[in-house]
């Protein structure tokens, strides 16, 4: 059986990374074969344009720019990592996707979303996520949690963490209209409580819509 695609999305600090790890550690024991990857990024070739654009130097060639090397980064990343992951079987657990070019340049930047589309559609040429898990907070919670780790860590705001509030706020209200716009695919899920109680309602969004990833895999039976 192939494996299912799982990905997460929304605004900075929402907890995607934190809420992946969880889940990915109960699939493990679980026994369900599981792959953690992230966007931009993911492939050796995808991990070389993440840092070009999260470091800020595509910024000035605009949105469009930055979509199609989003998409580069995209084609490398599904036929090295994602594809022969979910074709051995393999659950797939991705942080950011598809949904952060539609919302971070389709809405923000502006594109024509019919560009968008036929830029989705010759990247990723069928595939697409069994489950999209958009954690929603507040922008002005979110940028606060992405300070404090960026404080924590002794790191510095990335291209995007840079922008003021209202993109956040902008940001915040475009994942929820792609949530909105394919009800069948996305759940959105409330990432202003604590990690316990988001992991909760992952679980829950997951026994309804994929119940088949929340069951122990089925063993075969010897025959003698």
């Amino acid at each position: 059986m192939a494996g299912c695609f799982i990905t997460f999305e929304g605004g900075e600090g929402a907890g995607k990374s934190t809420q992946i790890e969880r889940l990915k550690a109960r699939l493990s024991e679980m026994g369900q074969p599981v792959l953690v990857t992230r966007e931009p990024g993911g492939s050796p070739h995808a991990e070389e344009i993440r840092a070009f654009i999260l470091e800020g130097h595509a910024k000035h060639l605009g949105p469009f720019a930055e979509a199609l090397l989003f998409a580069a980064a995209r084609i490398d990343h599904l036929d090295k990592t994602i594809v022969p992951a979910l074709t051995s079987g393999t659950h797939v657990l991705c942080d950011r996707f598809a949904d952060s070019t539609r919302a971070y340049q389709g809405s923000l930047g502006n594109i024509d979303k019919g560009l968008i589309d036929r830029l989705e559609t010759i990247t990723l040429r069928g595939v697409k996520p069994h489950l999209t898990l958009i954690l929603d907070l507040p922008a002005e919670t979110g940028l606060a949690r992405a300070g404090a780790r960026q404080a924590g860590k002794g790191e510095g705001a990335d291209r995007f963490e840079k922008e003021d509030l209202s993109f956040h706020q902008s940001l915040r209200q475009a994942y929820l209209s792609i949530a909105r716009a394919a009800p069948e695919r996305c759940a959105v899920i409330n990432a202003d409580q604590n990690p316990d109680e988001v992991a909760a309602a992952i679980w829950a969004a997951l026994r309804e819509r994929l119940p088949q990833v929340t069951e122990p895999p089925a063993r075969s039976l010897d025959v003698a």
